[in-house]
């Protein structure tokens, strides 16, 4: 080796000289960060079930009510309705009366239990129902009230009380806000796929980060989702003088009449069905004490 003028010796570098910080590790930190923000500073209390949600607070009340008119619009532009005076329309109709003449008072109860206040946003809802004209055996609520009930559900509900056990359950995702919670869940989704875009990874990586991310958080909330709507929905039913017992055989009926064709759980939006089973068989005492308290029937009288 040369020696420099003071004596030293120069030592050999490394060939490649030292390296700085990955880019790609940059553009994931701030990302992470921005998606650790959003997560934080946009959680609250839902006070009916006592849990923290994200919602993001720039979403306000009266702009998922106008999401769920447009969305509500768009489907009865496309779907067919049945005549509101035909004898089903009318029964669905009657039933959806019954359930949401007493959501102030469910809402109460459930808030009061977990020590918060009721929320008030539904008493601005402009419910109405359709009946539409399908094979499928489902229902829905959107933001604001507005809902509708497949024909299909009709053979496998069989009756009243089984109807307004579906009927509660969906009314219970809008008196939830799960639709506001979905959306705050898919922005952070999106948040990631823009990561891995940007730094530089490649498909087959974000397929497995995403994927990651969905087993690991968003199918995980979603059956968190229906578990919630199935409770709320549940009370609901039973204050409004429905027989909250039906729920059992309904959900044994919609579970053949998929032909046991779901898939695993852990793949899934909603619980098997024999965990739902599980969980309603737990809740029913609760259940009739609300028919009791709310209806003034026991579990075989009428309203």
């Amino acid at each position: 080796m040369r020696r420099d003028p003071f004596g030293g010796r120069y030592r050999q570098q490394p060939s490649g000289g030292r390296r700085g910080i990955n880019p790609r590790f940059i553009i994931l930190l701030l990302f992470a960060g921005y998606g650790a923000y959003y997560w934080f500073s946009n959680q609250s209390v839902d006070p009916v079930t006592g849990e923290s949600v994200l919602i993001d607070r720039n979403l306000s009340i009266e702009d998922e009510k106008a999401l769920g008119l447009q969305a509500y619009e768009e489907i009865l532009s496309q779907e067919r309705p049945v005549d509101p005076d035909s004898p089903i329309a009318r029964q669905v109709r009657g039933i959806a009366e019954r359930l949401v003449a007493k959501v102030t008072e469910v809402e109460q109860a459930l808030a009061a239990e977990n020590g918060q206040p009721a929320p008030t946003f539904s008493q601005s809802f402009q419910w109405e129902v359709n009946v539409i004209e399908s094979d499928q055996a489902n229902a829905f609520c959107l933001p604001g009230g507005k809902m509708a009930v497949y024909t299909g559900l009709v053979p496998v509900a069989r009756n009243e009380n089984a109807m307004a056990v579906v009927m509660g359950h969906e009314i219970a995702h809008a008196l939830l806000r799960h639709g506001a919670q979905r959306m705050a869940q898919q922005k952070l989704s999106q948040v990631g796929q823009m990561a891995g875009a940007m730094s530089g990874m490649d498909p087959q990586q974000q397929q497995m980060i995403m994927a990651a991310m969905g087993y690991g958080y968003l199918l995980p909330y979603a059956r968190k989702h229906e578990t919630q709507a199935d409770e709320v929905g549940l009370m609901l039913a039973a204050a409004a003088c429905f027989d909250p017992q039906e729920a059992v055989p309904l959900w044994e009926r919609m579970s053949e009449a998929s032909g046991g064709q779901a898939p695993p759980e852990f793949s899934s939006t909603h619980p098997n069905p024999g965990t739902r089973i599980a969980n309603l068989q737990a809740l029913m005492p609760k259940a009739l004490q609300y028919r009791e308290r709310f209806c003034g029937q026991g579990a075989g009288g009428q309203p």
